[in-house]
């Protein structure tokens, strides 16, 4: 009865923060849904943007000498002076600093410039050692640096270029997001964080997001998207940019999640690269003989970037998965690889030696491993 009741929590309350006593999160500002959205709450609600760089009450849109203010000359403070910044190459940004306790509850933004040359991190807690780290086209679904509609509960990729995540990122000391632009030319960005300065409980763990990539994979090996993971937490989400390097199908492999000690065998091992994010059967139209498109609040195949007959050779695939209802749930560690294999003659799986580059999204108790180093610009390109 217990557990059916937070289920019920859950689906009334709404919230994407998965611990195990979600139906706490409403009551304190966490987690607002459609079922709670009348109740009454101490917590504070603040914004960061380049118009309130600090998120203080009363402090919006007072710029006086910001990137627009030659077009706001005419209108004076108060019209749009500072709606952006400008990130020279090889600076980093910081776009929030934030004392908590409370949580970031949305982020939005429209990097300009190459996505994989823009570098994401989140800091918790005065921690050294960044939570989130990964390119911010990879974070939002657009690994390719193409845009694709993305339409889900988690993240949004939205008409022309603008980036939506409603991953609920809780902090009890301070937050800290940073942009780091690795290319050789400047770029702009305009961008909002929007969060709520209140109590966070006990059990809220810390977001945590890794990006990683290999290309070629190495003949008769397996894609890490995630090892190291030490502690107490769950597995919410996978996004995977998925290029194709052969003919025929590519996505027959299985993935697998080694929880707490598993050691050659895991706990958790799907059917297939289609079925685990929720599609079948080659994500296949069998009327249009096509890859079919498809976007939904859990899951979604909601990019397929074709060859157009000359430099675009390839059949390059976005998608993702979240584990929204379903947390996969670790004590102490957390690995989880996935195969890539098409076919063979004689019935047989290929081993394939695809592009493929991944963004894993967890939640954990602090403090976490050190994340793997991330590739150079060179290797972090789409080529």
């Amino acid at each position: 009865m217990k557990t059916f009741l937070r289920f019920l929590s859950v689906l009334l309350y709404g919230g994407i923060m998965t611990h195990d006593t979600s139906a706490q999160a409403p009551f304190n500002g966490l987690g607002m849904g459609v079922g709670n959205l009348s109740r009454l709450s101490k917590a504070q609600t603040r914004s960061i943007s380049p118009e309130n760089f600090t998120g203080e009450k009363g402090k919006g849109g007072m710029s006086t000498d910001g990137p627009a203010a030659k077009a706001a000359r005419d209108l004076g403070q108060g019209w749009k002076v500072s709606p952006y910044v400008r990130i020279e190459p090889g600076q980093t940004f910081t776009l929030a600093e934030i004392k908590g306790p409370g949580a970031i509850q949305h982020i939005w933004m429209t990097p300009t410039g190459n996505w994989r040359f823009s570098i994401l991190r989140m800091y918790w807690d005065g921690e050294k050692d960044p939570s989130v780290e990964t390119p911010v086209g990879d974070f939002f679904g657009a690994g390719w640096g193409t845009y694709a509609q993305l339409s889900s509960l988690a993240v949004c990729m939205n008409p022309g270029s603008a980036f939506n995540c409603y991953w609920e990122m809780p902090f009890r000391k301070s937050a800290k997001l940073t942009f780091t632009n690795i290319a050789d030319e400047a770029m702009v960005l305009y961008y909002q964080i929007d969060y709520t300065l209140t109590e966070v409980p006990e059990d809220a763990a810390y977001f945590h997001a890794q990006f990683r990539r290999v290309n070629p994979l190495p003949y008769k090996s397996v894609y890490t998207i995630l090892d190291g993971v030490k502690g107490w937490g769950h597995y919410v989400g996978t996004y995977m940019a998925w290029g194709s390097r052969s003919t025929g199908w590519w996505g027959e492999g299985e993935i697998k999640f080694y929880l707490d000690g598993d050691d050659k065998f895991p706990t958790i091992c799907g059917t297939g690269t289609e079925d685990y994010f929720c599609g079948s059967y080659n994500f296949e139209n069998r009327a249009t003989k096509q890859y079919q498109e498809f976007t939904t609040p859990y899951s979604g195949l909601h990019q397929v970037i074709r060859p157009d007959g000359l430099y675009n050779s390839q059949q390059r695939f976005g998608m993702y998965r979240w584990h929204i209802m379903d947390p996969i749930r670790f004590e102490k560690d957390l690995r989880v690889t996935i195969q890539a294999l098409g076919w063979m003659s004689a019935g047989r799986y290929q081993p394939l030696q695809d592009d493929i580059a991944s963004v894993a999204f967890w939640y954990q108790t602090e403090p976490h491993a050190p994340f793997p180093k991330l590739p150079d610009r060179d290797y972090l390109e789409v080529k």
